[in-house]
């Protein structure tokens, strides 16, 4: 287990936010995470769908259930977190 340092560019957010999580940590409670620093403050709730996680200017999600430790993401990355059907 360790901190781990992202950047949340979540959809219909214009702000940027450092997300401490942890290695250890699933793609959805990445994506949790990011969530509460943007849902319900500057993004309207979408309680309908599930939040994706993706490589910034990337197509392709990461598995929800994979471990952060399990992907190549790297600290300080990017990530994308867009809504999509559950």
């Amino acid at each position: 287990m360790a901190l781990f340092p992202l950047i949340s560019n979540f959809q219909y957010d214009f702000v940027l936010q450092l997300v401490a999580v942890d290695t250890e940590n699933t793609i959805d409670e990445v994506a949790a995470a990011a969530a509460h620093h943007s849902v319900g403050r500057r993004v309207a709730p979408r309680p309908d769908k599930v939040v994706r996680v993706r490589r910034q200017g990337g197509e392709a999600f990461y598995p929800r259930d994979a471990k952060l430790s399990d992907t190549d993401i790297v600290p300080m990355e990017t990530l994308e977190f867009i809504f999509c059907d559950a």
